[in-house]
Formats: C-alpha cells, sequence, structure tokens
C-alpha cells in the first residue's frame, strides 16, 4: 500500500512538472481535455464573471486547459490542490486579488490550503497568469 501511494506520489509530482507546452501529448492531452469540458460545462452554469467579461473568462479557460493547472485542480472537486469554486469562494474578483493570486501561480507556494506545495510556473507571463485567475475567480456559485 504504501509503495502504490509512494509511485502515486511520484506520478503526480512528474506530471506536476510537465510545464505548458501546447505540444503535449499521452495522458497529459486527455487531462487537459477533461478540463476543458469540466470547465465548459461550469462556464454555462456560472452567472458571475470577474473583470474582462465573457471574452477574458474565455481566454483565461484556454489558457487554463494549456497548462497544466488540471493536473492538480477541477472545477468543482478537491484533488491535490483546492477545486477552482472554493478558490472563487475565497477570494473576491478585485485587482488586488487578481495580482496575489496571479503571483502565487507563477512563485508556486503553500500555506493557504494546506501544506501540500503549488509548483512554480515561472514561464508562465504574468498577464496570462491575471487571465487564469480570472477565469477562475469567475467561477464563483
Amino acid at each position: 500500500m504504501k509503495k502504490a501511494f509512494f509511485i502515486l506520489c511520484i506520478s503526480v509530482a512528474v506530471s506536476a512538472c510537465g510545464g505548458s507546452s501546447s505540444t503535449k501529448g499521452g495522458s497529459d492531452s486527455a487531462a487537459t481535455k477533461e478540463t476543458s469540458a469540466d470547465a465548459d460545462t461550469t462556464v454555462a452554469k456560472t452567472s458571475t464573471e470577474a473583470a474582462g467579461g465573457a471574452a477574458g473568462a474565455a481566454a483565461g479557460e484556454k489558457l487554463l486547459a494549456a497548462n497544466d493547472c488540471g493536473t492538480c485542480h477541477k472545477v468543482d472537486t478537491k484533488v491535490i490542490g483546492p477545486a477552482f469554486q472554493d478558490i472563487a469562494k475565497k477570494y473576491d474578483a478585485s485587482d488586488a486579488n487578481v495580482d496575489m493570486l496571479a503571483k502565487k501561480v507563477i512563485d508556486g507556494g503553500s500555506g493557504n490550503w494546506g501544506t501540500m506545495a503549488m509548483t512554480a510556473h515561472p514561464g508562465l507571463a504574468q498577464g496570462d497568469a491575471k487571465e487564469i485567475v480570472k477565469y477562475i475567480l469567475s467561477l464563483k456559485k
């Protein structure tokens, strides 16, 4: 049992470090498609959108699907990290929160949602991180 758990942890860590290449293959592509499908369903149910309107939310959704976010997060279910809807419940869509959360996405870290550290995404542009955060915050129920 411990060996299986260890292998699972290593697999998740390796998957999470997959980077942000849009030419991924194998299971990473399937995870991206699943995240996109989950996000499409949620967008249809969501009435609150962050600053930027529907176009901004769509851009953030596409950026989120193109990165490795779906490895640790799902729209409405906690995986390794919190569900995107839980993040949206915790933070309002203010400019200060968008800036702060975009910095956390780029820098990584832990503490706000437990001890599991979020992988840093240093190759992600600040503007792209903000669009992703705006989309996530638009998922508030």
